[in-house]
């Protein structure tokens, strides 16, 4: 019997490569791994996928070949990309007969159909409900199961890799972060954790895990000052914790992006999922571990820490985003 084959979307970024070299390793599958600009393929190739093709969400032209005998797909994607993905739902939809599986990216709070939803409740500064970038990770659900399909979801804690990633030349140079988060405690989760849970869920496959919603978080909440204690030890220098208050952040940043390290400080974030020890058997990586030790594509965090970045200062990465309407 042939190998099934999956569909790897952003399989370049920190997740998809994991998921590729995990995927490969197990010998189950036939790893289909898209990338976005040529000179990545090599590097998929180097992870282990069998196959690799030009996928851009935003092009429907490029959607038939990554597409072709397809029966799983893993589907991740940022923000700025939410019109192209509500789009690719609707392709999937019409091949429902064909992708007996999709497995989507998501995040903690966009739970409006697994929880009872008060929008006072939830909300994240005065006169605001769900937070922008939360309602668009659930419209990133929602359209999948509007369309049908066996669908998991990972709704993932706030990703230790991207904690930090604005601050990369002062850590370097000066030795000090900042980031209006303080004493808040969120339990952050490591890339290579949901990349380890999303292999499971794609190989035990639709039977075990479809219309399944899982929270992924890391073993421990933890506060900047402990996360600037870890990045220390793994740095070997001392790192300081700058507070910062919420009206810079949104001066750097933009109001989406505030709007959700709101919702960060008020303690959404704080608890400790077992749903990740249920899929896979152990705890999850903590933060120091992330940093110091290699996941199944080679790096460590601290290796990917000084990796690109979607946030710059002075601007506002949600500002299109923003704009778009269900």
């Amino acid at each position: 019997m042939s190998k099934p084959t999956v569909l790897i979307t952003s399989a370049t970024g920190r997740i998809g490569r994991e998921l590729v070299a995990r995927l490969a390793a197990s010998e189950k599958v036939i790893v289909r791994a898209c990338y976005f600009t040529a000179d990545k393929a090599e590097v998929l190739k180097g992870l282990g996928a069998h196959e690799v093709v030009h996928f851009d969400l935003n092009t429907p032209d490029t959607w038939q070949a990554a597409l072709d005998g397809v029966s799983s797909v893993y589907s991740a994607s940022l923000d700025p990309m939410l019109e192209g993905h509500l789009a690719f739902c609707k392709e999937l939809g019409k091949r429902k007969e064909q992708i007996k599986h999709v497995l989507r990216i998501s995040c903690m709070g966009a739970d409006t159909n697994t929880a009872s939803y008060d929008p006072e409740q939830h909300a994240s500064r005065p006169g605001a409900g769900i937070p922008l970038m939360l309602q668009h990770y659930w419209w990133g659900e929602k359209a999948l199961i509007d369309e049908g399909l066996a669908l998991s979801v990972l709704r993932n804690n706030f990703f230790m890799n991207h904690l930090l990633k604005t601050d990369c030349d002062n850590i370097q140079s000066e030795g000090w972060f900042t980031n209006p988060l303080g004493d808040a405690r969120n339990s952050f989760v490591s890339t290579r954790d949901i990349a380890e849970a999303a292999a499971v869920i794609l190989l035990e496959g639709p039977d075990k895990h479809a219309d399944k919603f899982y929270d992924i978080t890391g073993p421990a909440p933890q506060s900047m000052a402990e996360i600037a204690a870890d990045l220390g030890r793994a740095m070997g220098k001392v790192i300081e914790y700058r507070p910062q208050s919420m009206v810079d952040f949104e001066r750097d940043f933009g109001s989406t992006r505030a709007e959700f390290f709101e919702y960060l400080t008020n303690g959404f974030y704080t608890r400790c999922s077992p749903d990740f020890y249920n899929i896979t058997g152990h705890k999850p990586t903590s933060y120091y571990e992330y940093l110091t030790t290699e996941g199944a594509s080679g790096e460590t965090g601290l290796e990917e820490l000084w990796q690109g970045n979607l946030w710059k200062k002075g601007e506002d990465a949600m500002k299109k985003a923003a704009s778009v309407k269900l």
